[in-house]
């Protein structure tokens, strides 16, 4: 803890070498005059929020300021490397309010080396854990750019949680990381409370993490998120693909946009032709529906989970529909897509005319619209679609036959928006 009248004498003297009054300082800061007199005779610390503020306007770093000794000029310190220790410790203070949850398996919070969770769940007999990590790829850059700090949370934790609810699982606890080149608290505050409001919105609790700074690594202005979760299933209700038979239907369930994927595509088409980020699709810009974020699902599926409704599941993403749902189709069997029966969102149009994308590329990289897929029972379809449809748009695209090729596409695709 620091002490009081050491930083308020430190204030103070530094204040008085640069001839500045209390008056002054208190109006740089934005503060009453009275708080600065209280920090000088060590009444009260300064507030964390001006901390940095205060430190430059004194030509000094937050560490320096907070242990009331500047440091030795020809000296190395950690400070001088671009990693300011105190002014850390601040942020992390900041954290703990968006790390509060009602999880009463959440053992203990911010500042112990590890998180605690109890993994004591009696209605469930043979508990298996479902881990993933993820991070939201090159869609990360833009939402810096264009103030999507939070949104782009909220695309991490859905593409996370929508990848283990695919397997039948309950989401439960998640691991942020955040690198940057430099630590700005306003911005890894807004970063860590998108990412709780996440998993909050998700039904998990986000119970710990990272925070590395690397200057020489990153530059300033950029940050690096990616984020691991943790989720159980009864070992009986784990969806994996193994119950797929002949005559199943596949069900489409509609996505918001492009979520995650093709944004390596979309960031060189817009250096291309900078001028469409502002055109219209719809009553929308083009940066506005890129930037939604990705749709969650967990909501929509999880009361289906154990009741033998659902066969097998897939998270469209990178490498689209055949790429995905290929991976939960059992050898022999193929899922047999009408292509014609997908309903593609205006964007995706729009990019298609803009980079002169074919359909084949478009599909290899695109959700096209359709973010999650399902194989049910024939029985069982209209129930399940039923219920979806309370949620997210819902319909069918194809059935399963057998082949040797996992997933097939017949008829084109309707652009006819």
């Amino acid at each position: 803890m620091p002490d009081s009248y050491k930083v308020g004498s430190f204030i103070s003297g530094k204040r008085k070498e640069l001839g500045i009054t209390q008056s002054e300082l208190a109006g740089k800061l934005n503060v009453s005059f009275q708080s600065v007199s209280k920090w000088e005779t060590g009444k009260a610390y300064p507030n964390v929020e001006i901390l940095s503020d205060l430190a430059r306007i004194l030509g000094v770093t937050v560490d320096e300021l907070l242990s009331g000794n500047e440091k030795d000029p020809d000296g190395l310190s950690y400070s001088k490397a671009g990693v300011d220790i105190a002014y850390t410790d601040s942020i992390k203070s900041e954290m703990k309010k968006h790390l509060v949850t009602k999880d009463r398996r959440v053992l203990n919070g911010l500042g112990p080396f590890a998180s605690l969770y109890d993994l004591d769940f009696p209605e469930i007999k043979e508990p298996v854990l479902v881990l993933k990590s993820e991070e939201p790829g090159s869609k990360q850059k833009l939402a810096m750019e264009y103030g999507y700090t939070e949104s782009i949370c909220h695309d991490m934790i859905n593409h996370l949680v929508n990848d283990i609810i695919v397997m039948g699982a309950r989401p439960l606890a998640v691991l942020d990381t955040i690198v940057c080149g430099k630590a700005e608290k306003s911005t890894i505050s807004s970063l860590v409370k998108g990412v709780s409001d996440a998993c909050r919105e998700n039904d998990c609790s986000l119970v710990g993490g990272e925070t590395s700074i690397q200057p020489s690594v990153v530059d300033p202005g950029v940050y690096v998120l990616t984020s691991s979760i943790a989720g159980i299933v009864e070992k009986k209700n784990i969806i994996d693909g193994s119950k797929v038979k002949e005559g199943d239907a596949v069900i489409a369930v509609a996505s918001n946009g492009l979520h995650t994927n093709g944004y390596s595509l979309v960031r060189m088409l817009i250096d291309k032709m900078p001028q469409i980020k502002l055109e219209k699709i719809g009553s929308s810009t083009f940066i506005e529906e890129i930037m939604k974020a990705h749709t969650p699902y967990y909501k929509s599926v999880r009361d289906l989970f154990g009741k033998d409704k659902i066969n097998a599941m897939a998270h469209i993403t990178g490498g689209g529909i055949e790429g995905n749902l290929g991976r939960v189709i059992p050898e022999g069997l193929c899922a047999s897509i009408d292509l014609s029966k997908i309903r593609i969102l205006p964007v995706f149009g729009f990019i298609k005319d803009k980079g002169n994308i074919s359909d084949q590329e478009m599909l290899n990289t695109f959700n096209m619209g359709a973010g999650l897929i399902l194989v049910v029972p024939d029985k069982d379809k209209k129930q399940v679609m039923d219920h979806i449809n309370k949620f997210h748009d819902c319909y069918e695209i194809g059935s399963i036959v057998k082949g040797s090729k996992r997933v097939t596409f017949r008829k084109r695709l309707d652009w006819v928006l």
